[in-house]
C-alpha cells in the first residue's frame, strides 16, 4: 500500500527535533530513542561511545534528510520525539501533587562530580554516578532541580597497563562540540562569564549547560583565554593534581557555583551539598547575606537554613582536609570577605576551633552549616554519628544530627536494552490479556515501572515464565562474553598466531559467571576471593560445574596500593592455573558496568565492614536479574532477606582487620562452594535451575522498587528539602 511522502517542512521538523533529543540525555533512558541513533550508524554508536550527539555529526543534513523519507523509520522517529516532547511538558507529577513549593524554586544540587553516561565522561566513580542518577529522577519526578559541577575537560582518565600489569593513565581531550552539551550564554549571545578570586587571581570561568531531561545541569569551565595557565588548567581533570588543585577547584565549585546561579536568576529553596567537596558554597552564603546587612550570626543561621549535607564515606581519607598555611595561600579572601581572622576562618572548618595543630576540614564546614544531614545507609548513619560525635559533645553518640537515606539507582538508565525490551514484549502481552497493574501501560517508561505492585507483577509467572527468564539469562551471558572477548583481543592480552581463534573460545558461555568491578581503593579487597586459591582454581576447573570470573575497576592515579591490588589480579589472571578462567576488562566506564551488571549471574561485592557507605552496583544487577553475593555491608545490610541472593558472614564483624580478612575469606569461599554453586546447577528435566531463578525473582519483587532514585529522592523531598514545619 502506498504512502504519502513526508513534505519538505515535516523532514525539516524531524531534523531538527533529533538534534535537539540528541543534546537531552533523556535519551540515555530511553530504549527506542537509542535504536533510532544507532541505526543511523551502527558503527558510528559503537565507536563513539554511544554518543547522539556525535553520530548526528557522522551523518550529513542531507542523509539525515534522506533517510527520514522512509515512511517506517520517519513514523518511529515522530513517535519517540512525541513521547520526549510529552515528557518535557507533563505537569501531573510526582512533585506537583506532593511538593508545589519545589516545582518552581528548585533544589540547587552541588557536586565534584556527576555521572550520567560514558559521552560525557567526568566522574570518578560511585558518587558521580549517584549523582547523575539523582538528577535523572529528579527530572523523572518533576522536581525543580538543577545542578552544579565543573566540565573536567580532559574527563576521568583512560586505564592502560605496562608489560609489568602496572597501571598507567593518559587522558583524552574532550570537545563539547561532541558532546550532549550546550554553552551559557548572555544576552548578546557571548558566553556568560563569571569570576572567583582564588589565592592571589582573580580567576574567571564560563558554563555549560547539560539538560537531564527537565532538569539542567551546569559545568564550570576555567580554560579561558584571560586565565592564567595554571587556572586555564584547573578543571582539566577529575580530582586531578595535588592538594593546592583540589582546594582551588573546591572554592570554584561551592563560590563559582552560587554565583553562576545568581547571574542566571536561580533562586534555590534549598542547598544540597553531595559530599563536601563543595562546602565552601556556605561561605559565599554567609558573605551575601554579611552584604545584606546580616551580622555574622544572623548570617550563618540563615545559611544553615537553607543548606542539606549528604556525606558519603566513613573512610577518613574521603574527606578533604586542607592546612593551615594552604588555606592562608588559596582562601584568604574569605577572611577579607567575612570579616574573620584567619584563625576564625580556621574554626569554622575545625571540630576544635582553637587547636592550632588541626587542620581544616570541608565535612565539618558542611555539617557547621546544614540545617540536616545525612548518611546513606542505616549502618552507615550509624558510623557517621560515631565519626563525628566529638563535634557534638554535648549530645550522646544517637543523638548526633545526622539521619540516613539508603542510595539508590535510575532503574530504567541501568536496566539493559535487551532486558527493557524482554519487559516490553511481555507487558504488551499482559495489557492485550488486561492483566492487572501491567494494564495501566503499554510501555516501561512510566510511573509505574518504580513500583513494587510493577515489579511483582513481572516477576509472576504468568507475565514470564521460567524458561524464559532463563533464556534471557543465558542471551545476556552470551553478550558478556562476546563483549569481553573484544575487549581483550583490543587490549592486547592474547595475541598470538591463533589469537582469533582464542578469542572466539575465551570464557564458557555456560559456565557461572561472577563479576566484580568497583573503584580499586584497597578496604573493597578485590583480592579477598584469592586468598583460598587452590580451592578457588578446584572451583574453576570443575568440569562438571565450572565457574568464572570477570574484573575491572581503576585506582585512583596516586593510589600505589590499589595498583598493586590490579596489578595482582592482573597477574593471576595471565600467569596462573586461572588463565582463561579469571579476566580482567580494561578502563571501566559506565558501558562496561551496564554489561557486567547485566550479564554476570552473581556479583561479588567485598568490602572490609564498616567501610561500605553504601554501594550501588548490587543495585543495578538486581535489575537484570544477577543476584547478590557481598558482605552484610551498606544497601546489602538492608536489602538481603535470605531468599534474593546470597550474604557472605552475619550482621557483624570483628575489630582485628587481619581476623575480619581471615573470618570473610573462609565465609567466602563456604558460601560459593555449597550455596552458590550447587543452587546455580541444581538443573530440573528441562535443564531449568528453578530455585535460582525463584531468587531472581525474589530479587525483583524486594529490591528494584526499593533501591531506586526514585524512591530515594522521594525521601529526599518530603524528609529535607521541603521547608521544615515552624515549631
Amino acid at each position: 500500500m502506498a504512502t504519502t511522502p513526508l513534505t519538505g517542512v515535516e523532514i525539516t521538523e524531524l531534523a531538527t527535533g533529533l538534534n535537539r533529543l540528541a543534546r537531552n540525555l533523556w535519551w540515555t533512558w530511553d530504549q527506542s530513542a537509542q535504536d533510532l541513533f544507532q541505526e543511523l550508524s551502527p558503527r558510528g554508536w559503537q565507536n563513539l561511545y554511544h554518543n547522539a550527539v556525535a553520530v548526528l555529526h557522522e551523518v550529513s543534513d542531507y542523509e539525515l534528510r534522506v533517510r527520514l523519507q522512509d515512511p517506517e523509520f520517519a513514523g518511529r522517529v515522530r513517535q519517540v520525539l512525541d513521547r520526549f516532547e510529552a515528557y518535557l511538558r507533563r505537569t501531573d507529577t510526582w512533585a506537583a501533587r506532593h511538593a508545589p513549593q519545589l516545582v518552581h524554586r528548585p533544589v540547587a544540587y552541588f557536586s565534584a562530580e556527576f555521572g550520567f553516561h560514558e559521552t560525557l565522561p567526568i566522574a570518578a566513580g560511585g558518587l558521580g554516578v549517584l549523582a547523575g542518577d539523582h538528577a535523572k529522577s529528579a527530572s523523572d519526578l518533576g522536581l525543580a532541580f538543577v545542578g552544579v559541577s565543573l566540565f573536567y575537560r580532559e574527563g576521568y582518565f583512560m586505564q592502560s597497563f605496562n608489560p609489568e600489569n602496572w597501571q598507567t593513565e593518559y587522558y583524552s581531550l574532550l570537545d563539547p562540540r561532541n558532546l550532549p552539551m550546550e554553552p551559557v550564554l548572555d544576552p548578546r549571545g557571548e558566553p556568560l562569564v563569571g569570576t572567583v578570586r582564588i589565592a592571589a587571581a582573580t580567576v574567571a570561568f564560563r558554563a555549560w549547560r547539560v539538560n537531564v531531561g527537565r532538569c539542567p545541569v551546569y559545568l564550570l569551565d576555567t580554560d579561558l583565554p584571560e586565565n592564567e595557565p595554571h587556572y586555564r588548567d584547573l578543571t582539566a581533570r577529575v580530582y586531578g593534581g595535588d592538594s593546592t588543585t583540589r582546594i582551588m577547584q573546591e572554592i570554584l565549585l561551592g563560590v563559582g557555583g552560587v554565583r553562576l546561579l545568581r547571574q542566571l536568576g536561580y533562586q534555590p529553596a534549598v542547598f544540597h551539598l553531595n559530599e563536601g567537596h563543595a562546602a565552601f558554597l556556605t561561605l559565599e552564603l554567609i558573605r551575601e547575606k554579611l552584604a545584606a546587612g546580616l551580622t555574622f550570626t544572623e548570617a550563618q543561621a540563615a545559611t544553615r537554613a537553607e543548606c542539606l549535607f549528604t556525606t558519603h564515606t566513613p573512610v577518613e581519607a574521603g574527606h578533604d582536609r586542607f592546612s593551615s598555611d594552604l588555606m592562608q595561600y588559596c582562601a584568604h579572601k574569605f577572611c577579607t570577605q567575612l570579616k574573620l581572622t584567619h584563625d576564625e576562618l580556621m574554626g569554622l572548618g575545625r571540630v576544635h576551633p582553637d587547636d592550632p595543630n588541626e587542620p581544616f576540614c570541608m565535612t565539618v564546614l558542611a555539617l557547621r552549616h546544614s540545617r540536616a544531614a545525612n548518611a546513606v545507609s542505616e549502618l552507615h548513619g550509624r558510623v557517621s554519628r560515631q565519626m563525628w560525635h566529638p563535634l557534638y559533645p554535648d549530645r550522646p553518640v544517637e543523638q548526633v544530627p545526622i539521619g540516613h537515606i539508603t542510595n539508590g539507582v535510575h532503574l530504567l538508565g541501568w536496566m539493559k536494552g535487551r532486558v527493557r525490551k524482554f519487559w516490553r514484549d511481555r507487558v504488551h502481552k499482559a495489557v492485550a490479556n488486561g492483566h492487572g497493574v501491567l494494564a495501566q501501560t503499554a510501555h516501561l517508561y512510566v510511573d509505574e515501572a518504580n513500583t513494587p505492585e510493577f515489579w511483582a507483577a513481572l516477576a509472576d509467572p504468568a507475565t514470564a515464565s521460567d524458561e524464559e527468564i532463563w533464556a534471557l539469562r543465558y542471551q545476556l551471558r552470551r553478550e558478556l562474553i562476546e563483549f569481553t572477548r573484544r575487549r581483550l583481543l583490543l587490549q592486547g592480552e592474547h595475541l598470538t598466531r591463533t589469537a582469533f581463534i582464542e578469542y572466539d573460545h575465551l570464557l564458557n558461555p555456560d559456565a557461572l559467571t561472577i563479576g566484580f568491578a568497583r573503584r580499586f581503593a584497597t578496604y573493597k579487597r578485590a583480592a579477598l576471593l584469592f586468598q583460598h586459591f587452590d580451592q578457588i582454581v578446584a572451583l574453576a576447573k570443575d568440569r562438571r560445574r565450572p565457574v568464572q570470573f570477570i574484573f575491572a575497576g581503576k585506582a585512583h592515579p596516586r593510589d600505589q596500593e590499589g595498583k598493586r591490588l590490579l596489578q595482582h589480579i592482573r597477574h593471576l589472571a595471565q600467569h596462573t592455573a586461572l588463565r582463561g578462567h579469571l579476566v580482567f576488562i580494561e578502563n571501566y566506564d559506565m558501558h562496561v558496568a551496564r554489561q557486567m551488571v547485566s550479564g554476570c549471574d552473581v556479583w561479588l561485592n567485598t568490602p572490609r565492614r564498616p567501610l561500605e557507605a553504601s554501594g550501588t552496583s548490587g543495585m543495578k544487577a538486581a535489575i537484570n536479574g544477577c543476584l547478590n553475593l557481598s558482605i552484610l555491608d551498606g544497601w546489602w545490610r538492608e536489602g538481603y532477606d535470605g531468599t534474593n541472593g546470597f550474604a557472605i558472614g552475619n550482621d557483624s564483624h570483628p575489630d582485628s582487620i587481619e581476623e575480619q580478612d581471615r573470618r570473610d575469606a573462609d565465609n567466602l569461599l563456604r558460601v560459593l562452594s555449597e550455596e552458590v554453586i550447587p543452587c546455580f546447577y541444581n538443573r530440573d528435566a528441562a535443564g531449568v535451575p528453578r530455585q535460582w531463578i525463584k531468587r531472581i525473582r525474589r530479587a525483583w519483587v524486594t529490591l528494584v522498587p526499593r533501591f531506586n532514585t526514585w524512591r530515594m529522592v522521594q525521601e529526599y523531598t518530603t524528609r529535607y528539602y521541603l521547608p521544615p514545619e515552624p515549631a
